[in-house]
């Protein structure tokens, strides 16, 4: 079974431009390479995992996300880091769909697609709907507190079990529980 690391995409890999699929509009937040090269040298899967409603409201075509994975993808690539895959909801709230976060529904189906174990897997993202996906299905979560949550509405599967200021943090938590966990000095051979 695999270990992946699933991240949100708008506010957490990238800036937030809402509702944006224009790649020239896409900037990658600081740290994102530097630690996702490091999560995948842990042999950590990386997969996006993204509410886009933006489809259901019109103000895309669905097929515009593809433009949006390739510019992710090359952008990565450049840097050595393979996304291993590319998840979305196409949904509002208002459809009461099971791939919406704060459902696990998208986590569920890339761990079956992928041979993942979510007890070894993390969800990070900067609101407590991507918390709470990631603790329903048995991922430790990472909160990247940079002020994107509003709605501090917490309840026990809303509590992340660590927060981060920023992606180069996320990844020193995974680098450093990996290292606990696993008793073989890993943190320090990266």
């Amino acid at each position: 079974m695999n270990k992946a690391v699933f991240i949100d995409k708008d506010g957490t890999l990238v800036k937030d431009v809402p509702y944006n699929v224009d790649p020239d509009l896409i900037v990658f937040e600081p740290y994102a390479f530097e630690a996702l090269y490091l999560l995948q040298r842990l042999g950590h899967l990386l997969i996006i995992i993204s509410n886009q409603p933006g489809v259901r409201l019109g103000y895309f075509e669905e097929s515009k996300l593809k433009i949006v994975k390739q510019k992710i993808n090359t952008s990565l690539n450049t840097s050595k880091i393979r996304l291993n895959g590319f998840y979305y909801c196409p949904h509002t709230p208002e459809d009461d769909c099971d791939c919406r976060k704060p459902k696990p529904g998208l986590i569920v189906k890339a761990a079956n697609d992928l041979k993942i174990d979510l007890a070894q897997s993390w969800m990070i993202g900067d609101i407590l709907n991507d918390v709470e996906a990631g603790r329903s299905c048995g991922c430790k979560t990472i909160l990247i507190n940079n002020g994107n949550e509003t709605e501090w509405l917490v309840n026990n599967m809303r509590v992340p079990h660590f927060m981060a200021r920023d992606l180069r943090e996320m990844a020193k938590i995974i680098l450093r529980f990996t290292a606990k966990n696993n008793g073989n000095g890993k943190l320090e051979q990266l």
